[in-house]
């Protein structure tokens, strides 16, 4: 991906929850809270799944559902 916005936009996002927020892109787990990760994850249009863990998870689901929508990425929220 080359649009730094949406990673520093979705890294900002992440960070205004407590909860653990991880994104799985095949078989790397990168925390949604670092942008250096979300730099070298986010790359062209590949699948991604989110696990959301903590005391404001629902809450940080539907934010990062929203973030991840608007900048066309193809995320999946997975619930456990």
């Amino acid at each position: 991906m080359s649009d730094n916005t949406a990673v520093v936009e979705i890294s900002q996002k992440a960070n205004q929850f407590r909860s653990s927020i991880v994104l799985q892109a095949e078989n790397k787990y990168i925390d949604v809270k670092s942008i250096l990760g979300l730099f070298t994850t986010l790359v062209g249009k590949h699948a991604y799944e989110l696990h959301v863990h903590g005391p404001d998870a629902d809450e940080a689901k539907k934010a990062m559902s929203e973030v991840f929508e608007k900048h066309g990425l193809n995320v999946k929220v997975v619930s456990e």
